[in-house]
Order: structure tokens, then sequence, then C-alpha cells
């Protein structure tokens, strides 16, 4: 049953002799043969000498294997395919923490995969776990790790670069070729998501939480750090005016990054008035735009003339009456719609900054001549890079609007993760409540 946010709450010692690795560690073993494609996790292989005269002739190999543990895991098989699933977890690698999953949140890709088995051009080739917003307990800790201690809590980063290329070696490791990304069929075999009872996960891609923030506040780090990121791709500055499309959770975080970090007028846009009206009422934006649903259009003249359209009403909305306005400072797009981008391209002043953080229609027309006459710069934004340590303060401080308010429902359990992936891709419940992020917890 879902709740509204109103009715919440050893290893054996080897012998010496020739020693060889194993393939590297992936997060658990399958326990049935339905799951052929994931890899076995480290083991060393140990040869040692037989108690024969034949001895020193033909060694007999012994396999040396970690303790496994049982857990459970939503799986997705295909388009709202979802069945639980037991797996074995081998012990933490060295560099490994072992995490029970107390809170994972429900994000937009994870609601595609689950109704399509694919995310805009990533089609899953293999059954996957969903989750990637996610936070929980340290239940053991691998060898090399310092720093950690069972018992403490953390934010899980789910995205594992190599460390080694160009983008990794320059900090931009949200960048790098080979990331390896939960609950994504990016990489193959697919890099499995948060939603079972525990995983292993690098030490280094795990943040303590302080005991004051709760852990759905530590699951939404993930979608703050895509807001973060963003508005330090728009250098947002003091005084600018800030226009948002899009009134979902990453919008809502980035309309409030926005003024964190120095926008006196941040104006939210977005088709549902429930959303709009939150984002005003728990201080999120300062002003609020309700778009109108337009039909469907097929040429060209009519999109761009529909989005000019849109565009003065929100700057209508954002001028506060001032003859000599020229459009925002910086337009964000949350959600990936092609109107939203052509509108925010009108919508932003001369030497202004257009900034994609949604990833929607992967093929649109623009009007481009929006951009190279006021010389509007069009900068991408992908996933987050070095945001988490950040996002922590900012909660640690209280001067975010309140995150746990966010989760408006929450499922108890993996088995309602089904219907929990259900509700997340609606507006609003059965009974009219708003809809805004959905969350599973332990």
């Amino acid at each position: 049953m879902s709740m509204t946010s109103r009715e919440k709450y050893g290893h054996s010692t080897p012998c010496t002799s020739v020693t060889t690795l194993w393939p590297p560690s992936e997060s658990f073993i399958p326990a049935v043969s339905s799951h052929p494609y994931i890899t076995h996790s480290q083991k060393a292989k140990h040869f040692v000498m037989a108690p024969s005269a034949l001895a020193d002739i033909y060694p007999i190999p012994a396999r040396h294997y970690s303790k496994t543990t049982t857990v459970v895991a939503s799986v997705l098989h295909g388009p709202r395919d979802l069945r639980l699933e037991t797996r074995t977890i081998t012990e933490p690698g060295p560099h490994e923490l072992q995490i029970v999953i107390k809170a994972t949140g429900v994000c937009g890709s994870d609601v595609s995969y689950y109704n399509k088995f694919r995310n805009g051009d990533l089609q899953a080739v293999q059954p996957l776990s969903l989750g990637h917003e996610s936070a929980g307990i340290v239940v053991a800790v691998g060898d090399a790790v310092t720093g950690f201690q069972i018992g403490e809590r953390v934010a899980l980063e789910v995205g594992v670069p190599c460390d080694n290329c160009r983008s990794c070696q320059r900090g931009r490791y949200n960048l790098c070729p080979g990331m390896r990304f939960r609950s994504s069929a990016k990489s193959v075999p697919h890099f499995q998501g948060t939603l079972q009872d525990r995983i292993n996960h690098p030490a280094k891609w795990c943040h303590k939480i302080p005991q004051h923030v709760s852990m759905e506040s530590a699951a939404l780090l993930e979608p703050l750090g895509v807001a973060i990121h963003a508005a330090r791709r728009a250098s947002v500055e003091q005084g600018d005016t800030a226009i948002v499309f899009g009134a979902g959770t990453v919008g809502l975080l980035t309309a409030a990054m926005a003024k964190m970090s120095g926008a006196t007028t941040v104006v939210i846009a977005d088709i549902d008035h429930g959303r709009v009206n939150y984002a005003l009422s728990n201080g999120f934006a300062n002003k609020g735009y309700i778009v109108t649903p337009r039909r469907h259009l097929t040429e060209t003249s009519e999109k761009f003339a529909v989005a000019k359209e849109l565009a003065g009403d929100v700057m209508r909305i954002a001028s506060q009456n001032d003859p000599d306005f020229e459009g925002a400072d910086v337009s964000f797009d949350c959600t990936g719609k092609e109107i939203c981008m052509q509108a925010g391209l009108y919508a932003t002043r001369p030497g202004g900054k257009l900034i994609m953080v949604g990833m929607g229609t992967p093929t649109q027309t623009l009007p481009m001549s929006a951009s190279h006459l006021k010389e509007v710069d069009i900068l991408g934004v992908f996933r987050y890079a070095n945001t988490y340590p950040t996002g922590i303060k900012i909660l640690s401080s209280g001067c975010l609007p309140s995150l746990d308010n966010m989760v408006t429902h929450r499922f108890k359990g993996l088995g309602a993760a089904k219907e929990a992936f259900e509700l997340a891709g609606k507006t609003v419940d059965k009974e009219g409540n708003l809809v805004l992020k959905v969350l599973v917890e332990a």
C-alpha cells in the first residue's frame, strides 16, 4: 500500500603456491541459470600440491570462495514484466562496501525502462534491476577500505567511471566513455540497479550522510546532483532572472539551485497546475506559469509560432512589467520537449544561456537564428560530477526546501515496486493527490 506524505511515518586461509585471479567483481552472482550473463565475483584460484607420490607432477586446483548471502531483487524482464527473484551476493571486494538499501527514488528513466524496456536510444538486452536514487546502511567493509564503519549511513553515487580516461583525469567523469551506471542498459552486462536488498558498491562512490538528514533526502541527492551540475554549467550570477521549463523533481531542484546561486527572479513553467502551485508554495520558485497543452503540430512554422507565443507569455511573467526586459539570463529546459527548447531560445536574452537538462526527444528542430543573432549559448547537461559533497552540505544547512515533503508517495518493500512504477508515471493518484517523487522503502 502507498502512503501519501501526510500519512507517513572469513575467508579460509589459502595454501601458498601459484595464484591467479578470476575476472573482476560484479556486484552479485546469479542464484539461478536464468541469469547466465552476470559475471562471478572475484575469487582466487590456488593450486595446492596433492599428498601423493605424483604431487610434483599433477597439482590439484582448490578454489576458495567468498562467503555469500542470498538477497531478493526486483528484476525487469521486459515491458511491465517485473519479477521478484533471489540472487547471491558475495562479501564486498577489497575496495567495496556492502550496503543494505533503505530508500530508492523512482526516476523518469526508470519509468521509461519499466514501460518500454528502453530509455531513449538505450534498449535493455538482459534482465535489469532498476533504481539509482538510493541510500542505505553499511553492513560490511572491504579489507582495503578506510574511513567507513559498519552501521554508517551512506548515499550512493551509482555511476562508476574508469578513472583513467581524458574526461576522468579532467574531473568530468560523468563523460567517461567507460562509465557503468546502475539501472542503465548502456553497458553490457547491464550494471544492476538498487532495487534489491543489498549491493556491493565501490567505497569511493559512497558518501556518508549526517544523522539529521533522512534516508529519503539522501536518496534524492542523485537528482539534486543533476540540478547542482546544471546551475554550475549555467554560471548563474547574483540578480539573474531564470526561467525553468518543467516542474518535476529535477525542474523543482534546478529552480531551487538557481535561487541559491543568486537568481532573484525564478519562473517555473509546467502544464500541470498542481506542480506549479507546489513550486510556488514551497519556495522552489517565486513566479509560475501554467502552460496550456497544445494540439500536435507537424509544420515547423506552426511549431515556431507556438513556441514564440509560449516564450512571450513566460517573459511577461518574468519581466515584472519592466519595459526594457530582454529575456532571461538563463533558461533551463528540464522536459526534453521540443517546444520547450524552442521557447527557451526565444525567451533568453542576448548573451544569455539555454541549458539542456531534460533528456527527452532525441531529434529536434530548433530556431537556430534565435541563438546566432542573440549569441545565446546552448549548453548540455549529462548527469553530474563532483556534486555529492556540495549536495550533502546543502541538505545539512537546511537552506533548501524540504526534500522529504517532495516525496508524495511511499511504497514499502520490493514487492510494491510495480505499483510504484505505475504511479510514478502519473501526475495525480486515484484520489486526485499530486504525485511528485515516488519512493520504494525497505
